[in-house]
């Protein structure tokens, strides 16, 4: 008598169900997803888009006659000193603030640690009218550089002097936290092996916080090449002169030249795009040095 054959039945993979709390996160997640596309789009995408149309209108004629115009190559070369000088100046003195802030703590460092965020706390106007109270006519320091023949006030001195200020805590605060994450383990070994403080400063932290410093330094870039408020009070927007690229599109939509304006605001706003693809770039390096 043979045994009886048990016959197996194929049956199919069930695909588990989702619970209804994750489905309720993913309809939430997509929903705050939605809202932020929403809110990029009116803020940035719209206005930008608006604005290429503007200045594209008039035909390429426009475009060109802008870019001619000596007032506006004047404007961009202005805003390209001061960049350029805002820049250097704010790595290297912010790279020392933020060195002795982590490396060097002193009784008060405190102080100066809060003292930092001040431009982030105070109005751009505020500090262009402390640079006149300075350095304009019967301030502080006004007979020391008028006897010299140096005009500060309405000059490109005091231009650079309130982009530095407005732009240094990008700078501090993006190495601030990477010289806290490295530590001091190697320094301490370049000096245990003979490397004076400057060698190993410039062999081993500089390296260890260059992603930190040039996204800060992009950072501040971007700020010095925007800043319209303290420029505006310190610069008395002389044509030709203290006329910087904002400074010129604020002019140019009082005159009613809203296509210059306008071109020369979204030439601007095509380098603050690369700037901001650098910044996503050095910050995705970080993260990814971070996890090494």
């Amino acid at each position: 008598m043979s045994a009886p054959t048990t016959v197996v039945t194929p049956t199919r993979d069930v695909e588990p169900t989702r619970p209804p709390r994750d489905r309720r996160r993913g309809w939430v997640r997509g929903g705050l997803l939605a809202l932020a596309l929403v809110y990029l789009s009116a803020l940035l995408l719209l206005p930008l888009v608006g604005i290429v149309w503007t200045a594209l209108s008039p035909g390429w004629s426009t475009v060109k006659e802008t870019f001619t115009r000596a007032d506006v190559l004047h404007a961009f070369q202005l805003t390209l000193i001061i960049t350029v000088v805002t820049v250097v100046v704010t790595a290297v003195f912010g790279v020392i603030v933020a060195w002795v802030l982590v490396r060097q703590p002193f009784r008060g460092s405190g102080i100066l640690n809060a003292l930092v965020d001040l431009p982030f706390a105070l109005s751009p106007v505020t500090v262009g009218l402390a640079c006149v109270l300075l350095f304009g006519r019967g301030g502080w320091f006004e007979p020391f550089f008028s006897a010299r023949g140096i005009d500060i006030i309405f000059a490109l001195p005091s231009m650079v002097l309130v982009t530095i200020f407005i732009s240094i805590p990008f700078v501090i605060r993006g190495v601030q936290p990477v010289l806290v994450e490295i530590g001091t383990e190697e320094e301490d070994a370049a000096r245990t092996l003979g490397a004076s403080v400057w060698r190993s400063f410039r062999r081993v932290t500089i390296p260890n916080i260059r992603w930190g410093l040039l996204y800060g330094v992009a950072l501040s870039a971007a700020r010095a090449i925007g800043e319209i408020g303290a420029v505006l009070v310190v610069s008395g927007l002389i044509q030709g002169k203290t006329e910087t690229a904002t400074l010129y599109i604020f002019r140019a939509v009082e005159d009613r030249d809203t296509a210059s304006g306008y071109i020369v605001a979204l030439t601007l706003a095509a380098v603050s795009i690369l700037i901001l693809i650098g910044i996503e770039t050095f910050k995705r390096r970080i993260g990814r040095e971070k996890k090494v």
